[in-house]
């Protein structure tokens, strides 16, 4: 899917950690909707695992939570996952609620990628082959340090809409930030974890509920120890255009990932041998010289275009008289198509190291994303099988790992935060609220290098253009790694992100 085609597609599907919206069936409102609310239960299972030489006794507890409106009547059920260490002390113990976004995914992606304990096992940047899958000991588990709580979007998973719930209830980023507070609130409160030290982990739209969280829970009195952002996406207007933010500033962000991806790919007229200086001269050319040229417009030197066409040419690796013909501006699904054309190749969207093949090699953008269509299958599957043989849980119901028709069609994207409500979101907006009144609020931002859904350079974008008072900017720290979206598909990436983390949590033990 272009993310240039539409604001409110892009918002609605193309930012999960998982298959594309096209690619789903619609789901009928019977795989949403429960007639009657459910009572809270669960099952719990008792576990080992070993990271770092330590052995660590956990307990696994399958199952939900119900969901109140204003009035009290139960609106819906949502289903979680929690690993929690036994014998710990529960005031000093970090608990971490963790979500990946959508809207309209499920969390199984984190919860089988990256640090749960256990890890599905797949083929680095390549399909990975039908069943039977490797369901194993994760050895880059986060439980060493937190105890760790994978929640499922409503309608996603076995997360069900109930008694007088309808879909206006949490179809939105507002009611989403309130169902996932709800949540968070009544686990604080069942488990006793209100004195707990609580971090959010959020990936993609995750991001966007986490930041829109932090805010939303410290105004109801749980101010949080830190936020992990992975692959962020926080601020609409960075990407649509709309103030203070020019749609042309799009162009720009892009560009270090594709220079990152033509890297990658040996793409390039020369060789860089170090890909973060190659990534910052990007950097630093594309709010250069590359912003004054896409301001210029038609009045543009010829002299000053053939400067900026040998830069991008040397930057990208497309053909100059290619770049020439798209007016300098290159969009993401153009050069996924453009970057191995010679070879009938195209380059993932989610993870730009994945290689597809597509039945027209003379099309405008690529027929698929490679990445995506090679995650889905392992994750489902191996997750359904772990839920039955190794949790114990029934849900009654058809887990759904992706559900964007349903979530997605009908999606509130407007966003409500101090100085009125904008028809995208900005939830950097509630993140520099956040910070700002809680001082000690930390930040850690996960970005991977090959990632055309939510680009690296637009994340840092957002977060040094928020307006934070530059005494809090040490709250907020950054990874990099030669990954894509879901950084964790890397096995070196996660082990150097989990390593990242850790130290990440320990500072905020130290405290």
């Amino acid at each position: 899917m272009n993310r240039f085609a539409s604001q409110l597609a892009v918002l609605a599907f193309v930012l999960a950690a998982g298959p594309l919206a096209a690619q789903q069936p619609a789901k009928s409102p019977a795989d949403t909707t429960l007639k009657a609310a459910p009572a809270e239960s669960s099952s719990v299972t008792s576990h080992t695992v070993t990271i770092d030489g330590q052995t660590i006794k956990y307990s696994a507890r399958a199952g939900n939570l119900l969901v109140k409106n204003d009035s009290n009547a139960v609106i819906g059920s949502m289903f979680y996952v929690a690993y929690t260490k036994d014998g710990a002390d529960l005031q000093h113990r970090p608990v971490t609620f963790l979500f990946n976004g959508g809207p309209g995914s499920s969390s199984v992606w984190l919860h089988l990628g990256s640090f749960a304990p256990v890890r599905v096992a797949t083929t680095d940047a390549e399909p990975t082959p039908p069943a039977p899958y490797t369901l194993a000991e994760n050895p880059f588990s986060l439980l060493d340090r937190t105890d760790l709580v994978f929640i499922d979007a409503m309608a996603t998973g076995f997360s069900r809409i109930a008694g007088k719930g309808t879909g206006k209830d949490f179809f939105g980023t507002d009611q989403d930030i309130r169902a996932f507070g709800d949540f968070i609130l009544r686990y604080a409160t069942v488990f006793g974890r209100w004195n707990s030290p609580k971090y959010l982990l959020g990936e993609s739209y995750g991001t966007t509920r986490a930041a829109g969280l932090a805010n939303a829970l410290q105004a109801r009195g749980m101010p949080l120890n830190g936020l992990v952002l992975v692959s962020s996406w926080l601020n609409g207007y960075v990407d649509f255009g709309g103030p203070p933010f020019s749609l042309e500033l799009t162009y720009q962000l892009y560009l270090p990932t594709m220079a990152a991806t033509a890297w990658y790919h040996h793409a390039l007229p020369r060789e860089h041998p170090s890909l973060p200086q190659l990534l910052q001269e990007v950097r630093e050319f594309s709010l250069d010289a590359y912003q004054h040229a896409l301001n210029q417009g038609s009045h543009l030197s010829d002299r000053e275009r053939d400067s900026v066409v040998a830069k991008l040419h040397e930057y990208t690796g497309l053909p100059e008289e290619f770049i020439r013909q798209a007016r300098l501006r290159i969009t993401p699904d153009r050069f996924q198509k453009e970057l191995l054309r010679g070879k009938q190749r195209t380059v993932g969207r989610l993870d730009a190291r994945f290689v597809g093949v597509d039945h027209d090699a003379a099309g405008e953008s690529p027929e698929y994303d490679p990445a995506d269509a090679a995650i889905n299958g392992p994750f489902t599957t191996a997750f359904n099988q772990y839920l039955q043989s190794e949790l114990h849980y029934d849900g009654g119901t058809t887990y759904l790992t992706t559900n964007y028709p349903v979530v997605g069609a009908d999606w509130d994207s407007r966003h409500r935060v101090a100085g009125g409500r904008w028809p995208i979101p900005d939830v950097s907006e509630d993140l520099r609220q956040a910070m700002s009144q809680n001082p000690y609020l930390r930040v850690f931002s996960a970005n991977g290098y090959y990632d055309f859904a939510t680009p690296f350079f637009e994340t840092e974008y957002t977060l040094q253009h928020m307006g934070l008072d530059p005494v809090l900017e040490k709250n907020i720290s950054y990874g990099y790694y030669e990954s894509g979206h879901m950084i964790y598909l890397h096995q070196g990436a996660l082990a150097q992100m989990k390593h990242d983390l850790a130290a990440f949590y320990d500072q905020g033990q130290t405290k």
